[in-house]
């Protein structure tokens, strides 16, 4: 009742958190636009990230730039004599497959844990969580270009040369940063919710090590019509083609980037409305 006695309709105010698919796309849009206009605080917390785990040490990530080259000149002659290939062949294979898969895995490992890695700064000050997911992957990024100079090298004394047709290997590369962004988006938030997912999904990449081309090449398969088979269904055979294939000079076929581009298509949907999902969640289960 007013004050002159009059009586008027109740008003209803809708508190209610989640108004439907509508606006979760339009807040995970709004979280994408803000992080894009956050890219050098991304870049800066990236390089931050390199400087803290390396804190006191002398060569810092090149550490791991050493222990590269030594994994990889050991076990390119051993591998060379075992699959009965030249050294001056095989060795540029192996340490670009190698140095490629190595940055793969950490791009996977880590945007498993980039919300689990950046519970103090969700749950501390608003920050979209978008950055965090990039975050990760600039870090890895980052150990990925002291590791490049193995592979120069490695061309370099092999004797490797590049052509107009290496520069195909720059979209395959920003097409792995789009994907690794929408794999940290997606089980970002999974694993965040399921502390059980990461050891699964670490033991899933230890066998798709093995069954993917990284230390073997296909040709040994000839003949072998299953094991052929079963690589076709590798998600990760086509996009470690896409990246090796232009940079090696061996000929790519247009369906493995057909193929590529549909596995990362699937996956950048399935991230896309997962996170527009679990978005306001995440902060509860970090």
């Amino acid at each position: 009742m007013s004050r002159d006695g009059a009586f008027r309709k109740p008003v209803h105010f809708n508190l209610s958190a989640d108004r439907g698919w509508k606006q979760r796309f339009q807040l995970a849009t709004a979280d994408l636009r803000e992080s894009m206009h956050l890219w050098r605080l991304i870049v800066v917390l990236g390089f931050l990230d390199i400087k803290l785990r390396y804190r006191g040490s002398a060569l810092g990530p090149f550490w791991l730039t050493i222990s590269m080259g030594v994994q990889v000149g050991a076990m390119a002659f051993i591998y060379a004599d075992l699959f009965h290939t030249d050294i001056h062949t095989y060795l540029p294979f192996l340490s670009l497959s190698l140095i490629a898969w190595n940055y793969l895995n950490a791009l996977v490992t880590d945007g498993c844990a980039c919300f689990i890695q950046s519970d103090s700064v969700i749950k501390g000050m608003r920050m979209p969580f978008t950055v965090h997911a990039a975050r990760s992957i600039v870090r890895n990024t980052i150990i990925l270009a002291h590791n490049v100079v193995i592979i120069i090298a490695v061309f370099a004394i092999m004797g490797v040369h590049q052509s107009l047709s290496s520069l195909m290997a720059l979209p395959a590369f920003c097409l792995w940063l789009v994907d690794a962004f929408a794999f940290s988006l997606l089980f970002g938030a999974l694993c965040a919710r399921f502390r059980d997912v990461p050891p699964i999904i670490a033991a899933i990449m230890q066998i798709a090590f093995f069954i993917t081309p990284v230390m073997w090449n296909m040709n040994i398969l000839n003949g072998h019509r299953e094991a052929i088979f079963l690589i076709r269904f590798n998600p990760f055979y086509y996009l470690f083609e896409i990246l090796r294939a232009p940079l090696l000079g061996t000929p790519l076929a247009a369906t493995t980037w057909a193929w590529a581009l549909v596995i990362s298509a699937i996956l950048i949907l399935f991230s896309w409305v997962a996170f527009a999902r679990t978005r306001g969640r995440i902060a509860f289960w970090v």
